[in-house]
């Protein structure tokens, strides 16, 4: 049975079709779900610019600059989760690797079922180390859903 669920969210179309399906599920299963976030330079630049509809440009660079647009996007994350019936969603904000982080939460909270979107904003990481969703596939010690 699946009683926790974990979700990678970055701000790309495919993260809030994977945290929509993932507020689904848990609704259906009744289980816990919580989102894990990890700040990249240009993924926190797009998703800023997607939430305020200004150019950011690459000084967001700054600690504190991608700290509050993490929390900006976790906000966003937080209101579609509600829309989708899951009003106390839980974002976790890392730092370093996203597939790294989502697998220590996955551990930490006991996820039976992690889920992430198949093409995030990691592009150009993925063309040298693999991407994230393939990464957690690789390395996850519950289920993985990959979604398009």
């Amino acid at each position: 049975m699946i009683n926790s669920i974990v979700v990678g969210i970055d701000g790309s179309d495919a993260a809030e079709r994977a945290l929509r399906l993932a507020c689904d599920l848990a609704n259906k299963l009744d289980a816990k779900i919580q989102g894990s976030h990890t700040p990249r330079d240009e993924t926190v630049t797009y998703a800023a610019e997607a939430i305020s509809g200004f150019y950011v440009g690459v000084n967001m660079a700054q600690q504190e600059a991608l700290r509050a647009a993490a929390e900006a996007l976790a906000e966003r994350t937080q209101a579609i989760a509600a829309e989708e019936g899951i009003p106390n969603f839980e974002v976790h904000i890392g730092h370093g690797d996203a597939a790294r982080d989502l697998l220590a939460l996955a551990d930490t909270v006991g996820a039976d079922l992690i889920v992430t979107g198949r093409r995030g904003l990691g592009d150009f990481g993925a063309l040298v180390l693999g991407s994230t969703s393939h990464q957690i596939s690789k390395n996850a010690k519950c289920a993985c859903l990959t979604v398009p």
